[in-house]
């Protein structure tokens, strides 16, 4: 495997794929899609750019678009149904994918950013982060530190 090329899976190990580097960003979001996606309070994510991860085999992920426009689709492992993987296109810019942070190698961990959706938690976090209420609030935070991350060359890996 190439020098920042991590191998990383789902919790059952039969979904496999590998990121290079380290993600754009890290965040915790409690909206209620993700929780539903998760099957908890909230989902650690990580974001990378798409060309920076080499995706798992399409038989082995069961995709689903939890609302209309499909601007993510959410891909669970079919062998253990945890989340593996998401593909979010946003308009204008690059393709990025979400990945669980439990699924990513150890080496790839970053700090978390922030908290999204916070209005939809299930219980309060006392983590010191950003919290970011209501819809256009959260987006507008997620966008702002994704932005700063892609500006400041993380997009590349190290």
């Amino acid at each position: 495997m190439p020098e920042n090329q991590y191998a990383c899976q789902c919790s059952c190990g039969e979904t496999t794929f590998s990121v290079q580097g380290s993600p754009l960003l890290r965040c915790y979001c409690h909206c209620t899609i993700c929780q539903e996606f998760n099957q908890a309070a909230f989902a650690d994510i990580s974001i990378y750019m798409a060309k920076n991860v080499v995706l798992p085999s399409p038989e082995s992920l069961e995709y689903k678009a939890y609302r209309p426009p499909p601007a993510v689709q959410r891909g669970k492992c079919k062998s253990c149904g945890s989340p593996a993987v998401e593909s979010l296109q946003i308009p204008l810019l690059a393709k990025l994918i979400i990945i669980p942070s439990n699924n990513l190698h150890q080496d790839c961990v970053i700090d978390p950013a922030l908290h999204m959706f916070y209005h939809s938690r299930v219980s309060d976090i006392d983590d010191g982060l950003a919290k970011f209420n209501g819809y256009w609030k959260s987006q507008a935070a997620f966008g702002h530190k994704l932005i700063v991350s892609l500006l400041s060359g993380r997009a590349s890996p190290k």
